[in-house]
């Protein structure tokens, strides 16, 4: 039996990505696993786990797919973290039209430039950025240009909204909430996010990791070779 191949996760809040194929390492007795891209320990969501050296090869091809999300954020907050993990300031601001955010949200569909968080996993000389963040430097990052296929505000009961995001490989969510908020003078704090989509792969399709033991884990295995 080819033991290679794909699997599916519906991560909880809490976990952190690595948790994960540590908890799939111990279920499956296999060293060579691997994710195609990181959800933090706030998020939920799809997560797509490479099982064996033959997925691990292709793990990148995933990792640049386009991606879906849904997150829930609140005006009138800031956080050094960009969401709850860090910590909250309360600003004054006045209420903020549902048009006008719409059409803040509606600036950020296509081509755009975004400054990644200090409080992420990308490396600078080396370093990762939430490394020197937790030592409380903050250092100068170049932005980088992503892509937002489409934004859509599916909720929005002031100063909580709620949209889902349509976008490219490199996108922080966090980022764009408190980009948003930063444009309507009010900031913006990100409470929930959940990854819907990895290219074709559906969070429909995901399981969670508690479904799984030691016996029942290869028939979640997709793309077998």
């Amino acid at each position: 039996m080819n033991d290679s191949g794909y699997i599916l996760i519906d991560k909880d809040k809490t976990w952190t990505s690595f948790d994960v194929v540590a908890k799939l390492r111990s279920i499956t007795g296999i060293k060579k696993i691997g994710h195609a891209g990181t959800l933090d320990p706030i998020a939920t969501g799809l997560l797509i786990v490479a099982i064996g050296r033959d997925a691990t090869k292709h793990i990148d091809e995933y990792m640049k797919m386009d991606k879906v999300y849904i997150v829930k954020a609140k005006l009138g907050e800031e956080s050094d973290t960009y969401d709850t993990e860090g910590e909250i300031i309360i600003n004054d601001s006045d209420k903020i039209e549902e048009k006008k955010l719409i059409d803040v949200i509606n600036e950020y569909i296509g081509e755009t430039e975004q400054i990644p968080p200090m409080y992420s996993a990308k490396k600078i000389k080396g370093k990762k950025l939430y490394e020197l963040a937790r030592q409380g430097k903050e250092v100068e990052r170049e932005p980088v240009k992503i892509h937002i296929n489409n934004i859509e505000l599916i909720n929005y009961e002031y100063p909580w909204f709620e949209m889902k995001v349509d976008c490219g490989s490199g996108t922080y969510i966090r980022s764009l909430v408190h980009d948003i908020g930063k444009d309507l003078n009010t900031g913006a704090v990100m409470y929930e996010l959940r990854r819907m989509s990895i290219g074709e792969f559906n969070i429909k399709k995901a399981v969670q990791i508690e479904q799984l033991n030691v016996d029942n884990w290869p028939d979640y295995l997709i793309n077998k070779e």
